[in-house]
């Protein structure tokens, strides 16, 4: 089993989708790294030997912000929000959609469970 940015990698898979299961890695990243490591994209992870697994890992490492490194960023991103006060800061700080979504009706992943309310209907 390879393990890149501390993540284990399936090994059956091609290495374009593999390389996805790192967070912070989609398609089109997933298909330049491939590129840049000199790896074709169609061979399989198990089918790779452990130098083109270094040097996959290295390409990661120097070029992408991937995994806990980027999950901090995302987080102070969002922290600098709150501590500003600004309307997207006071959103995430109520944990309502800071995008402009409705609230009257729907935003249930944001808002959690739908609360009942006494006397409410009529």
């Amino acid at each position: 089993m390879a393990r890149i940015a501390g993540v284990n990698i399936p090994t059956n898979k091609r290495v374009v989708i593999a390389l996805q299961y790192i967070h912070g890695i989609g398609e089109a990243k997933a298909r330049e790294i491939a590129e840049k490591a000199n790896v074709a994209a169609e061979r399989r992870v198990n089918e790779l030997s452990d130098a083109e697994v270094l040097h996959i890992r290295e390409v990661i490492d120097r070029d992408y912000l991937v995994e806990g490194d980027l999950r901090r960023e995302t987080a102070m991103n969002i922290k600098r929000l709150m501590d500003l006060g600004c309307y997207r800061g006071l959103r995430h700080r109520r944990g309502l959609p800071v995008r402009g979504q409705r609230t009257h009706t729907n935003a249930r992943t944001r808002k959690g469970p739908a609360k009942a309310i006494a006397g409410k209907k009529k």
